[in-house]
């Protein structure tokens, strides 16, 4: 696909402080708190009207230590209420393959996509915190590649259970009395490595056939599971050089997994700080940074929980040191590393680095620098949209909305309507067809092809 064939994506990874480390400290934050809802409602509204294709709800098995993710709504409750205060926007919710179960989430998800009329997606993670395991009854974390297997696994029933039903298949025709056709239920009877689940699902096949399958993992079984399942990569890179590479590695193992181009977009972080200068908008970070405490700016919970390692022992002032291949983070702890060696930072300067996007891309200046860099990573292929992190709410929202919007906008690279109603409309991913639907009639299992690209 050229570069004038496509249309820039953009979704929202909600915070409900925003993503700097501060951002519930600056002046003009919200108040209400994460459990407000009516703050929650106007932030999606305000999304809808700016035309983003999602908003994204990362989640949390444990208490975080980010003042944004301490504690939390559910995600899956939550989009369920705002599904109902909007028609367009998607809604993107993080569950653990690890501590859930395929037949319960499939069936969430389904339900999610009914209530909003084929909006949903499912930001599939393997949970790399380790205490995740002691909430679940569990003394110890599973192993990295353990748990991409079961992932993998996981991914497959729940695909094999919203196919359960074909399409057609509850006619609820009053006059014949026949109100499901049982020809078309399909009992899944899976036997793996690590699920029996028999099926069928109790829901009916949803709007979009399957949620959109969203993942964020870049470790190499990470990729790979990408490569094979995902239809959205969630990544971080803190400069073009390492997204174009990044980009051109995951799009170049699609061929092996007989996708294309188009079945799968990469929509790294962005935090974007604006100001009606560049001047003023450093400004503004420099407003921010102020607001970290001093017990908050020397406080390496954050950072040792990135790196997988405990950083308490080791001098502040002192470089990084090397440490071993943990079963964590795998990908963000090799980002934040190599930042560390780059800009030979000692753990203090990377703990105040990380306190801004946690190695996102960073993009401050005036909207037209800010639209003029996100232009670059998108026409150099280094994404095909970004998944937006305001470093503090309502204001850093409001900024990107009204201001660098509207210049993408003009530019032609986003959209100024929603070209269909639902979240594979927006991001232009076809609806998968039914397995034994289109089994029985020769067709693809990806037929459907959607609306806006």
């Amino acid at each position: 696909m050229s570069n004038r064939d496509r249309m820039m994506h953009l979704g929202m990874f909600y915070f409900t402080s925003g993503h700097h480390r501060a951002g519930w400290r600056h002046p003009d934050a919200h108040t209400g708190g994460p459990f407000h809802v009516p703050t929650l409602q106007q932030t999606v509204r305000t999304l809808e009207r700016a035309k983003f294709d999602f908003v994204f709800l990362a989640d949390f098995l444990v208490s975080g230590y980010h003042s944004s993710n301490i504690v939390m709504l559910e995600p899956l409750t939550l989009l369920s209420n705002l599904a109902a205060v909007t028609e367009r926007i998607g809604l993107v919710a993080t569950a653990s393959t690890t501590y859930d179960e395929p037949y319960r989430l499939a069936r969430a998800m389904a339900s999610l996509d009914h209530l909003s009329g084929g909006r949903a997606g499912w930001n599939v993670v393997t949970s790399s915190h380790r205490d995740s395991a002691k909430n679940f009854g569990k003394d110890e974390h599973m192993d990295h590649a353990l748990r991409y297997e079961r992932a993998r696994e996981f991914v497959k029933v729940a695909k094999g259970l919203w196919d359960s039903w074909e399409d057609d298949a509850f006619p609820m025709d009053q006059a014949s009395g026949v109100f499901v056709d049982t020809t078309k239920r399909h009992v899944l009877d899976h036997k793996g490595e690590h699920f029996s689940v028999a099926g069928p699902l109790n829901i009916a096949r949803s709007p979009q056939g399957y949620p959109v399958i969203v993942q964020a993992g870049s470790s190499e079984p990470g990729q790979e599971l990408g490569a094979e399942l995902a239809e959205v990569i969630f990544t971080a890179q803190d400069n073009i050089a390492e997204a174009r590479a990044f980009y051109a590695a995951i799009k170049g193992r699609l061929g092996k997994n007989g996708r294309k181009d188009n079945d799968m977009l990469v929509m790294p972080g962005v935090l974007p700080i604006i100001g009606g200068t560049e001047s003023e908008a450093r400004g503004k970070l420099e407003q921010l940074q102020a607001l970290v405490d001093a017990d908050t700016a020397v406080d390496l919970t954050g950072l040792s929980g990135l790196i997988g390692a405990d950083l308490s022992a080791y001098p502040l002032d002192g470089p990084l040191p090397e440490l071993p291949e943990t079963g964590v983070i795998k990908s963000r702890s090799k980002l934040l590393r190599d930042i560390a060696k780059r800009n030979d930072f000692t753990i203090r300067q990377l703990n105040q680095f990380i306190t801004v996007s946690r190695g996102h891309f960073v993009a401050i200046g005036s909207p037209e620098q800010v639209a003029d860099k996100l232009e670059q990573w998108f026409l150099e292929r280094g994404a095909d949209g970004f998944n937006v992190m305001p470093p503090h709410m309502p204001g850093g929202l409001d900024d990107f909305a009204e201001q660098v919007v509207p210049l993408l906008q003009k530019r032609g690279l986003f959209r100024t309507e929603y070209g269909g109603s639902t979240l594979r409309d927006h991001l232009g991913l076809a609806r998968p067809a039914n397995r034994h639907a289109a089994s029985a009639s020769g067709e693809s299992v990806s037929s459907q092809q959607s609306v806006d690209s």
